[in-house]
């Protein structure tokens, strides 16, 4: 597998590709309904790899204007942050990857739908706080994925032309939002398999941040 450019800078993903969150969201999720007695079954996969505000108009697709929408976040992202304080740890790969792009004065971003103290917060539990030369989370586009304003905002960021940026993902509105935004895009999956869609949308899907690294280095030799 072969990058279609040498890479002059890379965007990460954060939830679910630098952190197992999305598992961890997922208990919240869980716990937060059976706290308020709902069943959401049918909901809780649909909302991986979505920001809030669309798993809110999602919620109130499925479920009706009536769903106590602002309750239920609420209640699960206290339910995540008490998860989180203890079970929060780093995917596969995370330093190793961080240590070559180092080594290599690639400079690297954070793309991500989370607010800022939520990303300051995973970063410092890992001693990461010092290793991106930007964070780009909500509040700082117009647009969330799928959209490419994260992506875009991102390469702006680096000082770099997007097509010369590398993109991680794990969700599929993630690779949309980085292959939006002109980037080579590589999926990680995490809780989502790639789809012939999604394949379509990466230079490669990779099995974990280790065989992204060997990529890097073999594109940077």
């Amino acid at each position: 597998m072969h990058l279609p450019r040498t890479p002059a800078a890379v965007v990460f993903d954060m939830d679910g590709l630098l952190f197992d969150t999305e598992a961890l969201y997922q208990r919240a999720i869980a716990a937060a309904a059976t706290e308020g007695g709902h069943d959401l079954t049918s909901a809780s996969s649909l909302m991986i790899g979505r920001p809030v505000d669309q798993s809110r108009r999602l919620l109130l697709d499925l479920y009706g204007s009536a769903f106590p929408v602002d309750e239920f976040f609420a209640a699960m992202f206290r339910h995540f942050d008490l998860i989180a304080a203890t079970s929060l740890t780093l995917k596969p790969g995370v330093v190793e990857l961080l240590d070559t792009l180092d080594d290599l004065q690639l400079r690297r971003a954070i793309a991500t739908s989370s607010a800022h103290h939520r990303v300051q917060d995973h970063l410092n539990a890992h001693n990461l706080g010092g290793r991106f030369h930007a964070i780009v989370g909500h509040g700082d586009y117009t647009a969330s994925k799928p959209a490419p304003d994260p992506f875009l905002v991102a390469a702006g960021r680096l000082g770099f032309d997007p097509r010369l940026c590398l993109a991680l993902e794990d969700s599929h509105n993630g690779v949309r939002s980085a292959c939006a935004a002109g980037m080579m895009t590589v999926m990680v999956p995490d809780l989502l398999e790639p789809t012939d869609e999604i394949r379509a949308l990466c230079s490669f899907v990779a099995r974990d941040l280790h065989e992204v690294r060997r990529i890097i280095l073999s594109a940077t030799a």
